[in-house]
């Protein structure tokens, strides 16, 4: 698990649409996900927080979208008290 500290840099290009997930992230099918798909988002965006590495969050996980789907993503509780911690941080938890 991997918290970038540069993710509120929006000027990163973020991945949309159809995108395979690396095979360090998604061992097991599914592999490819539609990111327009709201159910399909929070499956990948949970995999990418819980075993990406830095470069992987930055690429897939989109600050604004994560905000906006926090409270419907299914997090271990060591992934979520982490990112609650980092977010808290920033004030970007309500």
């Amino acid at each position: 698990m991997a918290i970038p500290s540069n993710l509120e840099d929006r000027s990163v290009p973020k991945a949309s649409g159809r995108v395979r997930l690396p095979s360090h992230i998604a061992w097991s099918e599914p592999f490819e996900f539609d990111l327009g798909d709201r159910c399909q988002l929070l499956l990948a965006y949970a995999q990418v927080m819980t075993e990406g590495l830095e470069e992987d969050v930055l690429r897939y996980i989109d600050l604004d979208v994560l905000l906006g789907v926090w409270d419907e993503l299914c997090l271990s509780p060591y992934v979520r008290d982490a990112w609650s911690k980092w977010l808290s941080e920033r004030d970007l938890l309500d």
